[in-house]
């Protein structure tokens, strides 16, 4: 058995023999700091394994004059539409409402019907949502200090 597996057996058999409402306040945390640093991924427009997203399509000429200067999902990343649920066992970070739709779409790269006049869009895969390395060991801190 390696060290990894032996500690992580450890922090399992610590976390189970909290009470309840202990456990859900330590999840509770690990969402907030998991949604603070989504939104963060999201604002330097990166998936969550670093590679930045896939630029806007250039529009067509007789559209709008002038390019689209504000940057993908400014409102998606906000409090408003990335929930926090927090339960004895789990943490969830989600989209609310009507942007859930948009944001899977986006996150898998699916195809969407802009307007029932129009044709639909195949969409670029940005990956919205995901855990890196950095996010596993402020997960672990976390753990460890709710201990302390």
């Amino acid at each position: 058995m390696s060290e990894l597996q032996l500690v992580n057996d450890r922090l399992g058999a610590l976390i189970s023999s909290l009470s309840a409402p202990a456990r859900k306040e330590m999840t509770r945390s690990i969402g907030r700091k998991l949604r603070a640093s989504q939104q963060q991924n999201i604002k330097r427009q990166q998936a969550p394994d670093g590679t930045p997203f896939k630029p806007r399509k250039t529009q067509p000429v007789r559209s709008k004059k002038g390019r689209i200067k504000r940057e993908m999902f400014a409102k998606l990343r906000t409090a408003k539409y990335m929930k926090t649920q927090a339960s004895p066992n789990e943490a969830v970070i989600e989209f609310a409402g009507n942007v859930q739709r948009m944001a899977r779409v986006h996150h898998y790269g699916l195809r969407d019907r802009l307007t029932r006049a129009k044709k639909d869009v195949k969409y670029e895969e940005r990956p919205l949502l995901g855990v890196n390395k950095s996010d596993v060991e402020v997960i672990r801190l976390i753990i460890i200090n709710h201990f302390k």
